[in-house]
């Protein structure tokens, strides 16, 4: 895999491209963030590099956590994310910092990874997209429901993973194949073509993509793009 960076959603926008064309775009504030720990191969029996982003209060957090993360003269992190790597990690350091202009440009794709909204205890037509049961023709206060959930003797039980009302939402997503619309060094901003997941605020690692296919807005054939 290759080096991402840990970002902040910050919220939604609009911008116009030099065709004029208007784009929806979620900006991300995109590092910059500190080299906490570089694994090799040879101590650790794979190669990787743990990133923190952010701040927190030394006394919000473990004393194992604290004394993890003053270890890069950077104080205390918010979260701190492992990232593995094909290769070796000798370029990097402890302490190093990693911006977010050194990683993408204008133009590339990239995987979104943050949580979703939590949408409380939901119904299946809210959290499965059910259809429900006619407004009239004789249903009586059987409207939002799911319907039968199984049968009599035979299975005699409901089967696992069977679609019902439950928690929805709060769980790890990734968006894929996002475009790099902006990349704005000196504000370590990054401008993200379309929706990300998460609220404002959120938490979102940002790679690149691994299943990269460029969209085709203009009749063009999708070509895959270089890894």
């Amino acid at each position: 895999m290759a080096l991402g960076i840990i970002g902040k959603k910050i919220g939604m926008t609009q911008v116009y491209t030099e065709d004029g064309v208007l784009l929806p775009v979620t900006v991300i504030e995109a590092g910059p963030c500190t080299v906490v720990q570089a694994k090799n191969e040879a101590t650790d029996g794979y190669a990787s590099v743990q990133l923190g982003f952010g701040e927190r209060k030394p006394q919000r957090v473990s004393k194992a956590y604290r004394e993890h993360c003053v270890k890069a003269g950077k104080g205390v992190f918010r979260v701190l994310k492992e990232f593995r790597l094909d290769g070796g990690n000798d370029t990097f350091s402890l302490g190093q910092e990693v911006v977010v202009g050194s990683l993408f440009k204008a133009g590339d794709l990239i995987d979104v990874t943050g949580t979703s909204k939590g949408r409380g205890f939901a119904g299946v037509i809210k959290r499965h997209g059910f259809a429900g049961f006619p407004a009239s023709h004789g249903t009586h206060e059987y409207f939002r429901h799911g319907g039968a959930i199984g049968n009599r003797s035979y299975p005699g039980r409901v089967f696992k993973g069977k679609r019902m009302a439950g928690h929805y939402g709060a769980e790890r997503v990734t968006t894929m194949n996002l475009e790099v619309v902006e990349v704005r060094e000196e504000q370590n901003l990054l401008l993200v073509r379309g929706a990300v997941p998460g609220s404002r605020g959120g938490v979102v690692v940002l790679r690149p993509a691994v299943k990269a296919i460029r969209r085709s807005d203009g009749g063009e054939v999708a070509a895959e793009q270089s890894q």
